[in-house]
């Protein structure tokens, strides 16, 4: 199989594992949902990689960081459980699985599965979103949109979509549902390293809030600001985020 097919499946089978945790835990607790989910897909993911792809590194969001990977020319960054908080309150969809693949530098594979949705987005075989006429709609968490995004809503005479996970918001704008989404504060490598290389196959832009660009497989994992837009935007957002 290849890397992007592995990525693809991974992320999908993930995601089947996820919704069959939520049933079965549908009278427990959220914080039980949430530790339960995190736990057997990280399990899943690591023991897949490890059968697939012996000889590779994997960074995880649950799981301890090994510094071979920093030696390593593959290495698959992943995020079993993308919007756990989401996740956890029974009936929402803003929640993600994220797998990629790191290989000398570069994202060379990636997908996010959005199990609640049906639907698996994964490079290299995304195509760009629809034209959009109309007020940009610029995604944000719901819980603590960044003032930076304040600041890009008020540049371009916006509106702030509020959404769940990191992943679920680069669907949005991969799939039309929104133009713009910006970040800045608490997000590591493995919150963007699938979205981006999704992104990336779309046509999008992507970079850091400064439009440097976005690097990963980095000693220190924090990768804490972002950027993911249509490209016509690109020049408008980086102005008002610089």
């Amino acid at each position: 199989m290849t890397d992007h097919g592995l990525a693809t499946r991974l992320a999908t089978e993930a995601g089947a594992l996820l919704l069959t945790v939520r049933d079965e835990l549908a009278d427990a607790t959220e914080v039980e949902r949430k530790a339960a989910g995190d736990k057997r897909s990280h399990e899943f993911l690591v023991e897949a990689l490890a059968s697939e792809r012996p000889g590779d590194a994997v960074l995880s969001e649950e799981g301890a960081d090994n510094p071979v990977r920093l030696r390593s020319e593959r290495v698959w960054i992943v995020d079993p459980l993308d919007g756990t908080r989401e996740f956890a309150e029974l009936g929402r969809q803003d929640w993600a699985v994220h797998v990629a693949l790191w290989q000398s530098g570069e994202l060379v594979a990636g997908a996010v599965a959005l199990p609640a949705q049906g639907i698996t987005l994964a490079a290299p075989d995304v195509p760009p979103p629809a034209p959009y006429v109309g007020l940009p709609r610029i995604v944000v968490s719901r819980t603590r949109p960044p003032a930076i995004a304040l600041q890009v809503r008020d540049h371009l005479d916006g509106i702030l979509v509020p959404m769940g996970s990191a992943g679920a918001k680069v669907a949005a704008v991969v799939q039309g549902l929104a133009e713009v989404y910006v970040h800045d504060g608490g997000q590591y490598e493995w919150d963007s390293a699938a979205p981006v290389a999704v992104a990336r196959a779309a046509g999008l832009h992507t970079s850091r809030v400064d439009g440097s660009l976005l690097e990963y497989n980095r000693a220190d994992p924090l990768l804490p600001d972002l950027v993911v837009c249509r490209p016509e935007y690109a020049a408008a957002v980086l102005a008002a985020t610089a």
